[in-house]
């Protein structure tokens, strides 16, 4: 089970986190606000009031034990900054920081975010879907509850053909393209549009369609 860190409790941490405890995530949550951390306590696994800017109140409460952190203060420029810069610090392994324009997503990335989303763009559920996958996989939504996704490839389709897997009847996804290494591995991958008989190789990426259902259950197999 993945332990997951939130840093603030505003509207997209407070989103993120129940999305995150409703599928089974270990969730660590800290924020200022005392109101706002004992109404989401018993959502999530522990949750702190305190200074989110601060290392050492970071790491009394757990969070360099954690496997992601999102930082979810995009609204103060230098709360986020020091709370991003604190969990490199504290050895966490992926950081995630939630950014309000591309210049603050720029700087976030400087300072050693592993990934910037804008809560524009980015909604949490989609958020939690992705930090919850066990293997790769990128979300762009279509409509409600269909996506496109890029996966790794999954067991079921290792060394088999498109024929053989027969991925939409059994899978109920449908894929899209390859992108295979180049022999070069300096080079981008090459992009393939796979015809039945096409092999795919462990190494692939995918990309499919399907509804985030079918989505989530195929990403749990890579």
């Amino acid at each position: 089970m993945k332990r997951i860190g939130i840093i603030g409790a505003g509207r997209f941490g407070s989103s993120l986190a129940e999305s995150l405890a409703e599928h089974g995530a270990e969730v660590l949550l800290i924020d200022q606000n005392r109101e706002i951390i004992q109404e989401l306590s018993e959502f999530v696994t522990r949750a702190v009031e305190g200074d989110v800017t601060n290392q050492r109140t970071l790491e009394d409460a757990g969070f360099q034990e954690c496997d992601v952190v999102v930082v979810a203060i995009g609204n103060n420029l230098e709360g986020s900054i020091m709370a991003t810069v604190n969990c490199k610090a504290l050895g966490v392994p992926t950081v995630v920081a939630k950014a309000n324009s591309d210049v603050h997503g720029k700087i976030l990335q400087r300072v050693g975010a592993d990934m910037v989303v804008y809560p524009n763009r980015d909604s949490s559920h989609r958020l939690a879907r992705t930090l919850l996958s066990k293997g790769s996989v990128d979300l762009f939504e279509i409509s409600d509850g269909l996506s496109v996704a890029e996966i790794d490839v999954p067991e079921s389709l290792r060394n088999k053909s498109l024929a053989q897997a027969e991925a939409r009847k059994h899978l109920g996804v449908t894929v899209l393209c390859v992108r295979r290494l180049a022999e070069d591995p300096t080079q981008p991958r090459t992009v393939i549009i796979p015809t039945a008989d096409e092999i795919i190789q462990p190494d692939d990426k995918l990309l499919i369609f399907g509804t985030d259902k079918k989505i989530d259950a195929l990403a749990q197999d890579t």
